[in-house]
């Protein structure tokens, strides 16, 4: 009876090791599939999903535009997943400190928030300009004196409409409303609800283009600035990398070739800059 119940106890310490053997196995076998499937990192880029050429939503419902497609080519080349992340422009240090992207990649402004983020070197010059309809009588910024002038939330131009430069232009209008989005404030220009839009010269440029004949942009530029990928204040690890494949396809010519697709082909400015940090 003694022999019996050692055997059994031997059975029974037996099984509990393979049980414990086989749950090791399929936990590690586990990890190792999850790290198979995860190799592929991703790479989460927050625009502004109403910001054309740079990021907007195309007649095909598809997320597109020259940052994205520029985005997507570094991802390529990393062979990264690359996840178009639309963001509520007044939202995106939130969505950037939370982790929730990578980094801001759409017509971000550098000029004075270069302590704010670690930045790329500038890839496109950009001015701020007013967009007037067609037949208005407004020639130059002045004459917007006691008019209605839109402009968007957390922009560059009001960002320059409230600089000591301009505060007392700022002043001179009878009302200066925000709006979420560009398409918007335009939408009310058309209708007749504003006199002028405050906005990026490459954004003026792409809506001009598809309402031809309907809108002006002032000649004289309200301010200049320049573009740069935003990232993580001290994230120099993956903005250097997303750099370095940037600076590749400008010398293959897939930064030309994508640029000239939406019309900012003359805006590029990554030879300057590349060449003042090499100075």
């Amino acid at each position: 009876m003694n022999t019996m119940k050692k055997r059994m106890a031997a059975l029974f310490c037996a099984g509990i090791l393979l049980a414990g053997c086989a749950g090791t196995v399929t936990e590690d076998q586990a990890a190792a599939d999850a790290k198979d499937t995860g190799d592929k990192q991703t790479f989460t880029v927050g625009f502004d999903a109403e910001f054309p050429p740079y990021g907007y939503k195309d007649e095909n419902g598809e997320y597109t535009g020259f940052d994205l497609e520029l985005a997507q080519a570094v991802a390529d080349m990393e062979g990264w997943e690359l996840v178009k992340q639309p963001i509520d422009w007044d939202a995106k240090d939130m969505e950037l400190s939370s982790g929730t992207i990578d980094c801001i990649w759409n017509g971000f402004t550098m000029d004075g928030r270069e302590d704010q983020y670690t930045f790329s070197t500038p890839y496109i010059d950009n001015s701020q300009v007013f967009v007037v309809p067609a037949d208005s009588d407004v020639k130059t910024a002045e004459d917007l004196a006691g008019k209605n002038v839109g402009v968007q939330k957390d922009s560059s131009a009001l960002a320059a409409l409230e600089s000591e430069d301009h505060k007392a232009l700022m002043d001179s209008f009878a009302n200066l409303t925000q709006y979420a989005d560009y398409n918007t404030a335009m939408m009310d220009l058309e209708a007749g609800g504003l006199d002028a839009v405050a906005m990026d010269v490459g954004v003026a440029d792409y809506q001009l283009a598809s309402r031809e004949g309907e809108f002006r942009k002032l000649e004289k530029p309200l301010a200049s600035e320049v573009y740069a990928i935003g990232f993580l204040k001290g994230n120099d690890e993956l903005k250097d990398k997303v750099q370095e494949d940037v600076y590749k396809l400008y010398d293959d010519g897939t930064v030309d070739k994508i640029a000239d697709k939406y019309g900012l082909k003359d805006f590029l400015v990554i030879d300057k800059y590349r060449a003042d940090k090499a100075d």
